[in-house]
C-alpha cells in the first residue's frame, strides 16, 4: 500500500505567516540569457607604455606589436559592433571581420584588438591597411583586413576587466582555438624578452609587447602593458610643406610638429615614405589649410604653412641634439576616430 504523499509545509516567521521568496527579476531583452554582469556599451582601453627595452620576468608574458588600428569587436545577442579605440562605430568598415566574428560560437563578448593587413611575409603593414579604407577621410570598407585578438574583456555574461590577465588570455585561448578566418589569436611569444625583440626586429616587424600577467584590465596607460619598437614611430602635426618643382606633386618635404603642453614645436620635417599618391592629396589638402602665420616658426625657403589639421604617422631613428626627427620617414595619416595622440615633446626624456 501505497503512503499518501505529504504537501510541503511552508516556512514561517515569527509571526506564522508563510515566507515567500522574491520575484525573480525581468531579464533584460537584450540579453536574455545573461542573467548576470551588464553588457558595457564600450570599455576604455588599455594602453601600452613606450620604454626602450622590455621588461624580465615570469610575470610578463610576450607578444608581436601590431601594425594597424586599435579595435573592440561588441558580440551581442543583435548583431556584432565594431568599436574604434576613440568610439566611433566602424561596423560597415570591416564587413570581413564582422562576418568572421559572427561565426564565432559565442552568445556575448567584447574582444580587444587590431585589425591589420598583412603582406607577402605575413607581416602588418600600416600603409596598405589605409589604402584598403580608402586612405585618410575615405569610407571604403576594407575586405583586406583580419582582427588580431590579444584580450576578452567579456564573455558570456561575465565582466572579466577585474580578471587577471592569465585568465583572460586562457579564457581567449580556448574561445579561438583553430581560429583562422578574420578573426584569430594574438599568440603569446615564450621565451626572453631581449631575444624576442632581437627576433622581432630582424624579421621586419614593428617590435613587442610585454603585459602583466597578474594585473586586471586597466583603461589607461598604467604601465601593465609595456611597448618596445624596433623603430620609433609616433604621430605628428603637419604644419606645411616645402615647394618643390622636381618633387612629386610639388612637395619636397612636409614640416612637423610636436606638442609642448598647449603649444607646438618643431621637430624637423619628413621628405620620404610617401607615394606620388600620397603627395598629391597631401598637396590639395594641405592647399585648402593654408595660413601666412606659421604654427610654428621655421626659417627657409619656399615654405606653405598650414593650420595643424592633419595628423601623419612618422618613423625614425631618433633625435637630433637640436631636437629634429632622425632619418624621419612617412608612413601615412592618421584618423580621427583612431583617436591618434599628437607627440608631447614633455615626454622626451621617457623615449629612447
Amino acid at each position: 500500500m501505497k503512503a499518501k504523499r505529504r504537501s510541503a509545509i511552508p516556512l514561517l516567521d515569527d509571526s506564522g505567516t508563510a515566507l515567500q521568496s522574491r520575484p525573480v527579476r525581468r531579464r533584460n531583452r537584450d540579453q536574455p540569457t545573461l542573467p548576470f554582469d551588464p553588457m558595457p556599451g564600450r570599455i576604455e582601453p588599455c594602453l601600452a607604455l613606450l620604454r626602450p627595452t622590455p621588461p624580465e620576468g615570469p610575470e610578463w608574458l610576450y607578444e608581436i606589436k601590431w601594425d594597424g588600428y586599435r579595435l573592440a569587436i561588441h558580440i551581442e545577442p543583435k548583431g556584432v559592433r565594431i568599436i574604434t579605440r576613440g568610439g566611433h562605430d566602424w561596423t560597415d568598415r570591416f564587413p570581413r571581420i564582422v562576418e568572421a566574428a559572427k561565426r564565432l560560437d559565442v552568445g556575448t563578448a567584447i574582444l580587444d584588438g587590431e585589425a591589420v593587413v598583412l603582406n607577402k611575409e605575413g607581416h602588418a603593414d600600416f600603409g596598405a591597411l589605409q589604402r584598403s579604407l580608402g586612405g585618410r577621410g575615405g569610407k571604403r570598407a576594407s575586405t583586406e583586413a583580419v582582427f588580431a585578438a590579444f584580450d576578452l574583456l567579456y564573455f558570456d555574461g561575465h565582466d572579466l576587466t577585474k580578471t587577471e590577465l592569465s585568465v583572460r588570455r586562457h579564457l581567449l585561448t580556448d574561445f579561438l582555438d583553430g581560429a583562422s578566418g578574420a578573426v584569430q589569436l594574438s599568440e603569446e611569444a615564450h621565451g626572453d624578452g631581449v631575444e624576442l625583440l632581437a627576433n622581432a626586429c630582424s624579421m621586419g616587424l614593428e617590435g613587442i609587447v610585454a603585459k602583466h600577467r597578474e594585473r586586471p584590465y586597466r583603461s589607461g596607460r598604467t604601465g601593465d602593458w609595456i611597448k618596445v619598437k624596433c623603430v620609433q614611430s609616433e604621430s605628428f602635426m603637419i604644419v606645411g610643406y616645402e615647394q618643390s618643382a622636381a618633387a612629386r606633386s610639388g612637395i619636397g618635404s612636409l614640416l612637423l610638429a610636436a606638442r609642448r603642453g598647449d603649444s607646438w614645436v618643431s621637430v624637423g620635417s619628413v621628405g620620404t615614405g610617401f607615394k606620388a599618391k600620397d603627395a598629391e592629396y597631401l598637396r590639395k589638402t594641405l592647399d585648402k589649410l593654408k595660413t601666412k602665420k606659421p604654427v610654428v616658426p621655421v626659417k627657409g625657403k619656399n615654405y606653405v604653412f598650414a593650420l595643424p589639421t592633419l595628423i601623419a604617422e612618422i618613423e625614425f631613428r631618433g633625435w637630433t641634439v637640436e631636437g629634429n626627427l632622425r632619418h624621419a620617414s612617412y608612413k601615412g595619416l592618421r584618423e580621427i576616430q583612431d583617436n591618434a595622440a599628437v607627440f608631447d615633446i614633455a615626454t622626451l626624456g621617457d623615449r629612447s
